[in-house]
Order: structure tokens, then sequence, then C-alpha cells
């Protein structure tokens, strides 16, 4: 004997076991989302362009009150004293760009005066000019690592302490002078 089921218990245990078995099984666990993650644009590439070297700031021109000192200005202000302004000679050239200055008494009739000036110079000149001052009699007078073209001792109107008349010194791109050597530690233009 065969049983048959009826086709609607059939249909109905069907129905049944797939409910259970839908609620039967675990629940999957979450798997944790990763937060989602900026993607970063890459920073553009700096451009390689040459940056322009900045210019040099001209340099003021020099002046009376510029190549020395503000305190000495001041000390010779105060001593009464005021400067007659000059183009700078090496003998009887005149170097362009600078000045030569004589400080004095003006309101008296006075060999006492103090000389100051500076000058741009670039190499080649300076070598001319040492030598024709040489070649007239100047001496030269090197001392740490300077070098002092300084009129001939003899015939010095005036000298410092140390037997030096009225001196040039001459510097990387520049020539300095002074009634006397030691008064070129007065000039500092820059």
């Amino acid at each position: 004997m065969t049983r048959r089921i009826p086709l609607a218990t059939l249909a109905a245990v069907t129905i049944a076991l797939t409910l259970s078995a839908c609620t039967a099984a675990p629940e999957p666990t979450p798997t944790p989302t990763p937060p989602p993650t900026e993607t970063a644009t890459p920073a553009p590439e700096p451009s390689v362009s040459e940056t322009p070297e900045p210019e040099e700031t001209p340099q003021a021109a020099p002046t009376c009150e510029t190549i020395i000192a503000p305190s000495t200005v001041t000390a010779l202000s105060d001593h009464g004293w005021t400067h007659r302004e000059h183009q700078f000679r090496l003998g009887e050239d005149v170097v362009e760009g600078g000045i030569q200055c004589v400080w004095g008494d003006y309101t008296v009739a006075s060999d006492h005066v103090q000389v100051f000036g500076w000058a741009p110079m670039d190499q080649a000149a300076s070598n001319t000019a040492q030598q024709k001052l040489l070649s007239a009699g100047w001496q030269r007078a090197d001392s740490d690592g300077h070098v002092y073209i300084t009129e001939n001792p003899d015939t010095a109107f005036a000298v410092d302490e140390e037997g030096f008349g009225m001196t040039y010194e001459f510097g990387d791109g520049w020539v300095t002078v002074a009634d006397t050597r030691r008064g070129l530690v007065l000039v500092e233009f820059e």
C-alpha cells in the first residue's frame, strides 16, 4: 500500500520547513565596514622654475656724513667743525662715484683739518692707481692684509704717531683716503 500524502499537506510541510529553516539559521554576524578612507589627492609637484636672485639694493651715494661713523660726525660737529665736499682724487685723477671731505672750522683761517674719502674701485683700476702713486714717490705699507699707499714721510705735511701722512687704503671694490693712516679707521662706508 502506498501512502499518498495529500498535496495540501505536502505544501504545508514544505512551507513550515522553509520558514523554520529561515528562522533557525543563525543570523550572520555583521562584519564591520572599515571607515571610508579619504583618497588623498597627491599634492602637485612643485614646478621647477628658477627663482630669480634678489636684486641688489643700489648703494646710496656716499656723503660726508655717511662715509664716517655717526659718532664721528657728532664729535666733529660738537667741536664746531663743518665739512667741504670735493671729488675723490688719486693724484690728478678723479675717481667717479667717490667723495673726499675736508672737515674743519671754516670760521677761522687754519690748516687744522681732517680729510676723509671713499670711492668705488675695481681691481684693475686699483692696480693702476697704486702704480701711479708709487711711481710718484709714495710708499707701499701693507699691514694686516690691507694695502696702504702713503705719502713719503719726508715730504708729508702732517704725520700721525707712526710717521704716516696722507694714506690711501685699497680694498675689495673700494679705496679710502685720510690725512693720516690712523684716520682711515674712521672711514666706514659700506
